[in-house]
């Protein structure tokens, strides 16, 4: 646009100069050949009138026709000049409207360059704050866990406490049962003791009978004695093993539960720490970005707890958003397997396994391949 800017500046005073020039030429053409009949006219005259005439009168002719000469160069060349002038000036002004569509546009890239470093700026701000905003947000989560903890131990130790408490109390009461039974015994025997003595004094005729008949009645008596007695052996051996039974099932739950998260994290630290030599080793970017991809595959999977119950062909996509330092931002479904314990538990084992910091081991374009990327999630899939 500027070098035809410039072509119409110069082509104008150009065609004005030659014009003129022409314009010139021809006014000479023209001039030349009206005056040529004075000449004959005069060279008649002093043809007729050669006694006349004088030298110094030809001198004078001649003179001012060189006069007339120069004053038509003259003005040629001052019509020449003025046609430069005005082609210097068309020439300057194009300079100067160059100049100035330079400097704008120089202004234009500078503004343009400042807006890029200021989206620059908030985009750094803005990844600070979710940065900042993560890290509180799971430093909340862990105290809640902690709190959540704490409550749960107390519980516990709440219900222990009570459980020994309810053991007491049935010794206690079975104490008190069993001597005041053994009391009752005393008692009756005594009264029988008594009664006998009486009855012997009263009836020696009937003693055999008596005492063949109390003997009886001992025999029954200390029969459905025995018979109580083991009945509640027997119960409260029962209420001790299903409490013994109890409490190695919760111990035996607890020590599982255990074993397991213990080995889910060694699996992970194990897994993070093979797939970190393999990112270090890496020669390539693609490398690296499988690789990374392989270790937050796995160690999801290696914190996926499934839904009891879950039907083998769920299928759940979650889209994760992760920062240049590997904090997980952000996670949602894109797709619902239809199972909302299902889905809430494909989230969940994503946010146990974060943060992923073998990001900030990969090359720059391969982070920024994994600052929002999907995983599915199948039960089939889980090794």
């Amino acid at each position: 646009m500027a070098r035809h800017d410039s072509r119409v500046g110069y082509g104008l005073p150009t065609l004005l100069a030659v014009g003129l020039h022409v314009l010139v030429v021809v006014m000479s053409v023209i001039t030349l050949p009206s005056r040529e009949p004075e000449a004959t006219s005069s060279s008649v005259v002093q043809a007729t009138l050669v006694s006349t005439e004088t030298t110094t009168d030809q001198a004078l002719r001649a003179e001012e026709a060189r006069a007339r000469a120069a004053q038509r160069q003259a003005d040629e060349e001052a019509a020449a000049a003025e046609a430069d002038a005005a082609a210097a000036a068309e020439r300057q002004q194009a300079e100067a409207e160059a100049a100035q569509r330079q400097a704008e546009q120089q202004a234009e890239r500078e503004a343009q360059q400042q807006a890029r470093e200021q989206e620059r700026r908030e985009a750094e701000a803005e990844a600070q704050r979710r940065a900042e905003e993560a890290e509180r947000q799971a430093q909340l989560r862990q105290e809640q866990e902690a709190s959540a903890e704490a409550e749960r131990q107390r519980q516990e130790q709440q219900r222990r406490e009570a459980e020994q408490q309810r053991e007491a109390e049935a010794a206690e009461r079975q104490r008190q049962e069993e001597e005041a039974r053994r009391q009752a015994e005393q008692e009756a025997e005594a009264e029988r003791q008594r009664q006998a003595e009486q009855e012997a004094e009263r009836q020696r005729q009937a003693e055999q009978e008596a005492e063949a008949e109390r003997q009886r009645q001992a025999e029954e008596e200390a029969r459905r004695q025995a018979e109580q007695e083991a009945e509640a052996e027997r119960q409260r051996q029962a209420e001790e093993e299903a409490r013994r039974q109890a409490e190695q099932e919760a111990e035996r739950q607890r020590q599982e539960a255990a074993r397991a998260a213990a080995e889910a994290a060694s699996d992970i630290d194990s897994l993070i720490a093979g797939e970190q030599e393999s990112i270090a080793n890496a020669r390539q970017a693609e490398q690296a970005a499988n690789s990374f991809q392989n270790l937050v595959r796995n160690a999801v999977e290696q914190a996926w707890i499934i839904p009891a119950g879950s039907a083998s062909g769920l299928e759940a996509t979650l889209q994760l958003d992760l920062l240049p330092t590997g904090e997980l931002i952000g996670a949602r479904i894109v797709s619902s397997s239809g199972d909302g314990a299902f889905d809430r538990s494909v989230i969940q084992a994503v946010e146990r396994a974060s943060p992923f910091r073998e990001m900030r081991q990969l090359p720059p374009a391969a982070q920024s391949q994994f600052r929002q990327f999907n995983l599915r999630f199948r039960p089939g899939d889980v090794r």
